[in-house]
């Protein structure tokens, strides 16, 4: 498998020390399979269209995203020489706008996600669910693909494996606390594992070094979008756990700038 790391949104409004975030997708090829996105970042008309798509809070007041639809999804498949319709298959950290914007440039693809955040997105029970999960993103009516916690354990994680249709490579594992179902994605390709931990942590600092450290803007960020904080902690200090026995393992975010260049730079496309 080929792993390519995109950046799909500029989150203006919202900084790192004095970065904007970004919206760390990966695109991977697999031989049998077709082209596999983890999360989607904002989608083609997200940036054309933002307020009709995103609405006004997110449009103009918390994130103001950077207006740019070569940044999206679709775009950089396509000027990587694939057409959108070669992705078949897309795997969700969880269901927030910003993460599923881009679902309906590629309405052929099955999407695979945690039973409890689909339930999540779909129910919209609460004003903070009504905010983070648009079902105009779906509206095109995917195939959804919902899963619980199976399989043996990953590190120490509970795991999802044998997502269906794709690689025994890809698996979820789940971090709840930032939303209900949230989950990272590992992916295992021919350097090793890679774990895309969603939202679970913004700041590297929350999961590596001697205490945990955020930047005060992103922290209050986290701290108001959150759906458990006892979980959401939780699972960063399990994050700590693995990131400091196990340094072989790639663990990025959603979100932070940093490491986004950092890994797109010391990994380019990687495997077969």
């Amino acid at each position: 498998m080929k792993v390519h790391h995109l950046n799909c949104a500029c989150i203006q409004r919202l900084s790192i020390h004095g970065r904007t975030l970004a919206c760390h997708c990966l695109l991977i090829e697999t031989p049998s399979s077709g082209l596999i996105l983890v999360d989607t970042g904002l989608g083609s008309q997200d940036l054309i269209h933002p307020a009709q798509r995103l609405g006004f809070m997110f449009t103009y007041v918390y994130a103001n995203p950077k207006r740019d639809p070569s940044l999206s999804a679709k775009a950089q498949i396509q000027a990587l020489g694939y057409k959108p319709e070669d992705v078949r298959h897309i795997v969700m950290t969880h269901m927030d706008l910003d993460h599923v914007g881009g679902l309906s440039d590629f309405p052929q693809a099955r999407i695979h996600l945690h039973a409890t955040e689909w339930k999540a997105a779909m129910e919209r029970k609460s004003i903070k669910a009504k905010h983070r999960y648009l079902p105009v993103m779906w509206e095109h009516k995917p195939t959804f693909e919902t899963y619980t916690e199976e399989g043996e354990p990953w590190f120490g994680f509970e795991s999802i494996r044998n997502l269906r249709g794709l690689p025994e490579e890809i698996l979820l594992v789940p971090l709840f606390g930032h939303t209900l179902g949230h989950c990272g994605v590992a992916v295992q390709d021919a350097k090793g594992w890679l774990l895309h931990a969603g939202d679970a942590y913004f700041d590297p600092r929350e999961i590596h070094g001697d205490k945990r450290r955020c930047a005060p803007l992103v922290g209050l960020f986290q701290a108001a979008v959150q759906t458990n904080r006892k979980d959401r902690l939780h699972n960063q200090t399990r994050l700590r756990q693995l990131a400091s026995s196990n340094q072989n393992i790639r663990i990025f975010s959603a979100h932070n700038p940093f490491e986004f260049e950092e890994i797109k730079n010391l990994n380019p496309p990687s495997g077969n």
